[in-house]
Formats: C-alpha cells, structure tokens, sequence
C-alpha cells in the first residue's frame, strides 16, 4: 500500500477531508521549498503537490506559469527538484508527496531513470499533465513496480468511456480539475461539481480530489461537503509572488491561509 493509499485511508477512518496545498518546486528560490513544505505539513496539508518546473505549462493559468519561470530562471531542474525531496525526507517520511509536471522532463531523463531516482526520492505519486492513460502503459507499469501511484486529471467534460479508461489506470486518487479553463480560474459552479463527482464514483472507489479555483476557506468547505480532498496551488503561489521571494514572509502566509483553510475543513467533520 502507498502512502498515497494510507493517508486516505486515515482520513477516511476519522472522517476528515484532505488537504492538498500545490507549488512549484525551486519558486521564487532554491532553498524555500523544503521548509516550505515542512511548514504546510505543520499547518495542516496531508499531501503535497510539487510542480516540477517547465518552459510550457499548458494546463496551468498566469500565477502558475510566472511561477515556472521563475524557477527556471534560476535553473531550477528535475534533479534540483528529486534531490529537494531528498531533503523533505530527512525529516518527514510519512507525508505523501506528488510530482505535478510534464512528460518532457521526464521523457528527457528516460523512464527506467527517472522512476528509480523517484523512488529512492521518497515519491509517491505522478501526475503527467500531457501524458493520457491511452500512452502511459509503459511508465505505469515501472511506477505499479515501486509503489508510485499514477494520478489523472476529469474534468467537466470527460464523458464516461474514459472515466472508464481512467479507472483502470489511476492509483492513489483522481484529480478533477472543477473548472473550464486553467489553473486560478474564478468561477465554480458547485451544483456541477457534485454531480461529476456523484458520476465519478460510479466508476471508481478511489478517492476524489478537485483543485482549480479553490482560493478561500469557504471555496474549500464548499468543495469539501462532496469531494475527499481539496487541492490549492494558485492563491498559494499567489503569494510568492506577493512577498517577492522574502522567505520567511511567504512561509508565514502559507502557513496562516493553510491553517485557516484546515480549520474549516475540519468543522465539516465535525459538524
């Protein structure tokens, strides 16, 4: 069992909702992003998404794309971002982490290397955002081998048939993406949000995460009523952004918006 498959299993036994909090590896510098991620765990995240930084990020909305820049600007690479999860196990060895990216980097190190280097990282699950399940036989099978759990995107058009497809492929959770458009979009229509999911778990028993456009507590209570977890990656790289690389400052705000986002959460298991 993955630790991806553990922590939902916890959280299903005490009723709570996940926490995924989402950045970009190596944004805006080097050496926040493991006390950046120690920190989010301390405020409540259950799992962590870790962008791995690319010069095309199609699925992603301008917060996000600025933030691959930026990582790339200082040279940010995928083994700068596989030797920084090395770091976060050094201290954290239960914590899922999740590589968010695309198929390019991964195609560039060659699969055999790239899932070994995984591994001995500490990872825990992948989500290629351009590669679909139809292409990935052959990197699924080496991730199935080392308990590294492939993770796909639904959306609200994904028809049936390849929810079908997707079932048969993923491993750890689904990702459905709430919203028509990129990353840090504004509008969510929540009545259709819990039908996807209502549909999705007609065609699988793994847990249901969505992301895009959750930027608040409320946001995130919302989603929470239907979904297993909620994932945030814009208003968090937002803020990166906002306090201009000023380390310190950014853990403190992550770490205030995630608390406050825990805290609603956790009323849902409550109440």
């Amino acid at each position: 069992m993955s630790r991806i498959e553990k922590r939902f299993e916890s959280l299903g036994k005490s009723g709570r909702k996940g926490l995924i909090p989402f950045i970009t590896a190596g944004d805006p510098v080097t050496d926040i992003t493991v006390p950046l991620m120690h920190a989010m765990v301390d405020a409540g995240a259950d799992l962590i998404e870790l962008g791995i930084p690319f010069s095309d990020p199609m699925a992603d909305g301008p917060v996000i794309q600025k933030a691959n820049q930026r990582a790339l600007a200082h040279g940010t690479s995928l083994h700068d971002v596989l030797d920084m999860v090395k770091q976060f196990r050094r201290k954290d060895a239960t914590t899922p982490v999740i590589f968010m990216g695309y198929l390019n980097p991964v195609e560039a190190m060659g699969y055999d290397e790239f899932v070994e280097a995984a591994q001995q990282a500490g990872i825990d699950g992948l989500l290629v955002v351009d590669l679909p399940p139809e292409e990935a036989g052959e990197l699924n099978e080496l991730l199935y081998q080392r308990d590294i759990d492939p993770v796909y995107l639904l959306s609200p058009t994904t028809t049936p048939q390849r929810m079908e497809i997707v079932s048969l492929e993923a491993r750890g959770f689904v990702y459905y993406v709430s919203i028509r458009g990129v990353t840090g979009s504004a509008e969510l229509d929540y009545d259709e949000i819990q039908q996807s999911i209502n549909e999705i778990r007609q065609h699988t028993r793994l847990p249901v995460g969505v992301g895009f456009g959750i930027n608040s507590p409320e946001r995130a209570v919302k989603i929470g009523q239907h979904a297993d977890a909620v994932v945030i990656g814009s208003a968090i790289v937002k803020m990166m952004e906002n306090y201009n690389g000023d380390k310190q400052r950014v853990i403190n705000a992550v770490s205030g918006f995630l608390h406050s986002v825990r805290d609603a959460l956790d009323a849902i298991s409550k109440s």
